[in-house]
């Protein structure tokens, strides 16, 4: 199928955004940054005017942070739904971290930070969020040993305070990460509240796609700040991810654990970044990921925006910091169309920013949206989310970048390694 014209984004846009609208041409350039924030919403905008690139590979630098402190996407998904053999009830969690890692190179986890993947239980899927976790799964890194590996920490902290850390695995040996030059993943089995999880740590290849370069060419043309443009065809469209490698914590574990002994079904997760702080010796949270997208593309360009939004999604959902962030998002609703109610159901809808699993419906990013619009059935390894969003947002007018996890045969400049058939899913590093 031929990628859809310049003149098609156009059309759409001109409908969205109001006539009286002095704004209408630097509007038009956020609006369609905005597409890609969230799969589920139709509607979206970010105020952009610096090419950031999508799902949360690039959310905006601040001194503090380095690669290695930098997340750029949350998976969890069903493990019968990666994988038909694998035992029911088991549930798969994936934070990524450090974009952009080059092939063949070693990178490692800070040994200064604390990596979280937060879990709250949801009692019915049409709740909106209550962004307090249940329960907290905490990994830390000791600095990397003559071998490339490092010692991992598994800390689980609950809702009333109560911790629990070990950084042995059943056997009586550490729990490691996996070394570049390993043959194969080392897989930790951990003992943890009296259940039984899986951990791998260690570099994989970025399973994330997109062809970011036409997008922002698209971008510029209807926006007016550049020739016609439109997304390219699929032998010859780009893959900003081919060729690089993220760090990677993914868990096997049971839903029980997470359910911790109630009838409970349907989960908010999200991942943060922790740091100390060197006045205080206090860790303060500076990186947020829940959904694909959400800071880069849905705020304004703004570092300070940027900041604050890692600093206070979505546990600090109710703080004068995060009341920026909402009335930021409102105005954006706003000035692309949307009335007082649509901006108001909208923002219901986005913040505070987590990744809902239903787990009683196959896992998949968009196969499943509660009453508010929220995506509530996670996200797995494969999903599209790029296209999904392109398709709903433009009404079908846009419905592919025209990449793929897999590729186009006979184009270099796109294509992924298989995925793993076993955990940990993900591809080796390339």
């Amino acid at each position: 199928m031929e990628p859809p014209s310049e003149i098609a984004v156009c059309t759409f846009l001109q409908r969205l955004i109001p006539r009286r609208s002095g704004l209408r041409r630097a509007i038009a350039l956020s609006t369609l940054a905005g597409c890609l924030s969230i799969t589920a919403l139709g509607l979206t905008s970010g105020l952009q005017t610096a090419p950031l690139q999508a799902s949360d590979h690039d959310d905006g630098d601040i001194d503090v942070r380095s690669r290695a402190l930098s997340l750029t996407d949350l998976y969890v998904f069903r493990e019968i739904d990666q994988n038909t053999a694998a035992r029911a009830g088991d549930l798969i969690l994936v934070l990524n971290t450090n974009p952009r890692s080059l092939a063949r190179q070693q990178y490692y986890f800070s040994s200064n930070a604390q990596y979280d993947i937060k879990i709250a239980r949801v009692a019915n899927v049409n709740n909106a969020p209550v962004p307090q976790p249940d329960l907290t799964l905490r990994f830390t890194f000791s600095p990397p040993n003559k071998g490339n590996r490092q010692v991992v920490t598994l800390t689980t902290i609950d809702s009333s305070g109560q911790t629990s850390s070990t950084n042995t695995t059943t056997s009586g040996g550490r729990i490691l990460t996996t070394s570049i030059t390993d043959a194969a993943p080392r897989l930790n089995t951990v003992r943890v509240r009296g259940a039984n999880l899986t951990v791998f740590a260690g570099l994989r290849e970025d399973p994330f796609f997109f062809d970011v370069e036409a997008y922002f060419r698209v971008r510029a043309a209807v926006a007016g700040f550049g020739p016609a443009a439109s997304f390219r065809s699929p032998d010859t469209a780009l893959d900003f991810t081919k060729g690089y490698n993220v760090n990677t914590i993914v868990v096997r574990v049971p839903q029980q654990l997470l359910a911790g002994g109630r009838a409970v079904n349907t989960f908010d997760l999200w991942g943060t970044i922790n740091i100390r702080d060197p006045r205080t010796g206090q860790f303060t949270q500076v990186e947020q990921i829940a959904r694909p997208g959400i800071n880069e593309l849905l705020t304004t360009g703004s570092q300070t925006i940027y900041e604050t939004y890692n600093r206070t999604q979505p546990a600090r959902f109710n703080s004068s910091d995060s009341t920026v962030i909402r009335n930021n998002i409102t105005a954006v609703l706003k000035l692309v169309g949307n009335n007082d109610t649509r901006a108001n159901a909208l923002v219901r809808a986005l913040l505070p920013d987590v990744m809902r699993i239903d787990t009683t419906v196959p896992s998949g990013y968009g196969n499943k949206f509660n009453a508010l619009g929220s995506p509530a059935a996670g996200r797995r390894l494969l999903d599209d989310v790029v296209d999904a969003s392109l398709n709903i947002v433009t009404n079908g007018a846009i419905t592919t970048d025209n990449v793929s996890y897999n590729g186009t045969p006979g184009n270099p400049a796109q294509g992924h390694q298989p995925l793993a058939t076993t955990f940990p899913y993900l591809a080796p590093p390339i």
